[in-house]
């Protein structure tokens, strides 16, 4: 075994590890920090599959840590991708109701993107058409300050800065044991054991199994929903010049499945929401024993299935059968048609669920003597890593008397 020590250990590759990695190099340069995960590269699971939407912040409840970081997080998002000569569009959205539910639904919107000072322009049904002939709808909501990027190469940017700042990795180590001392923490990474004064957990789809690991009493587990997506053909790749997005149902975390134009040229549909039965399920057969035996042995889980029953059966029928995942754009976009619609890469959300069956919709974080773990980064985790790591910055600063 490679015995290494650091002063701090930052676990997980993604874009809030990087960012929180980062923020703690620039923050205090004299500390010898590592940054580890299991996979080799970076941005290998939720930051590498995801619509690589730069969110406004519209959905989130007036005064939480969503509302907050996602508000922070656009403009951080905005001034790296410039300092670093990244891509970054802002396209805007439109937000389209279809019926007089969707419509009423907007107008509760538009209420909550004034409390949380985000800039939108309401359009009439003829309005709607002059911005985008191809939409259909009975109304919408512009919202200019939306854009889109490349998370991953966002990703792997912040991981060259930490590295230049003198910061070390070690990738394709995967943790098997953490051990927690009154002076230090110990871990086992693959081939290697490592030792630190303090550590910063940021492990995505793994963060119940690392907390549990640590012995923290634990009150969620993470439930995967597989959110997957189609690409259009290249001959659409003009169909639309913002980004297309339903309006949600507030009673539940997912956002429906929209029209995304990327920054490679290319347009996405999707995701849905359905639910996974491998954590790292993004292949077209996904089943991990593990995976499905912890998930049905925890008490949320079926909670959360008696409470969700219709919805996700609706979600897996529709997963299954091609016209009902078609239906879901066709009703803003009757153009596009089951011969349009070529195959692109799944997503995995990582969903902290609770005992009683509820869906963490906010940020949750635990900690102990010497880690702070995040246990729920729900989207719009990508828009706000780098207030995260801020946060997670200042919190270790506090905890651990860097």
């Amino acid at each position: 075994m490679n015995h290494l020590k650091f002063d701090l250990i930052v676990v997980g590759n993604g874009i809030v590890g990087a960012a929180t990695a980062l923020r703690i190099k620039q923050d205090f340069p004299k500390l010898s920090v590592l940054m580890i995960d299991k996979e080799h590269s970076c941005a290998t699971h939720q930051t590498g599959h995801n619509s690589g939407v730069v969110h406004a912040g519209v959905y989130y409840q007036p005064g939480s840590l969503k509302a907050d970081f996602c508000k922070r997080g656009a403009a951080l998002t905005r001034s790296f991708c410039l300092e670093n000569d990244l891509p970054y569009e802002q396209c805007g959205k439109l937000l389209v109701a279809t019926s007089e539910l969707e419509l009423t639904r907007m107008e509760a919107l538009a209420e909550r993107c004034h409390e949380n000072g985000i800039t939108i322009v309401p359009l009439s049904e003829q309005e709607l058409k002059a911005k985008e002939p191809r939409v259909s709808g009975l109304g919408a909501l512009h919202v200019p300050a939306t854009a889109i990027t490349d998370f991953p190469k966002i990703t792997e940017t912040m991981v060259a800065r930490f590295c230049d700042l003198g910061g070390a990795t070690l990738f394709g180590a995967e943790i098997t044991q953490i051990n927690e001392g009154g002076q230090s923490v110990r871990i086992n990474a693959g081939r290697h054991v490592v030792e630190a004064s303090s550590l910063v957990v940021c492990a995505g789809l793994m963060a119940d199994r690392l907390v549990r690991m640590m012995g923290v009493k634990c009150d969620f587990q993470i439930v995967p929903f597989r959110g997957e997506y189609f690409r259009l053909a290249a001959g659409l790749n003009d169909i639309v010049k913002h980004l297309i997005y339903p309006i949600p149902d507030p009673d539940l975390p997912f956002l429906g499945v929209h029209l995304t134009p990327m920054v490679d040229g290319t347009v996405t549909v999707g995701p849905n929401a359905v639910l996974g039965w491998k954590r790292e399920g993004y292949g077209r057969v996904n089943f991990s024993i593990r995976d499905v035996v912890e998930m049905v042995s925890f008490s949320g889980f079926w909670k959360v299935l008696q409470n969700n029953f219709a919805t996700g059966v609706k979600e897996m029928v529709d997963s299954l059968f091609l016209p009902g995942y078609l239906k879901r754009v066709q009703k803003y976009c009757p153009v596009i048609r089951a011969g349009d619609l070529r195959p692109y890469p799944a997503g995995i959300r990582a969903q902290a669920v609770l005992t009683d069956g509820s869906l963490v919709h906010d940020f949750l974080f635990k900690e102990t003597g010497r880690s702070l773990h995040v246990c729920n980064a729900p989207s719009p985790a990508a828009t706000s890593a780098m207030p995260i790591g801020e946060y997670l910055a200042e919190k270790a600063a506090e905890k651990f008397k860097l």
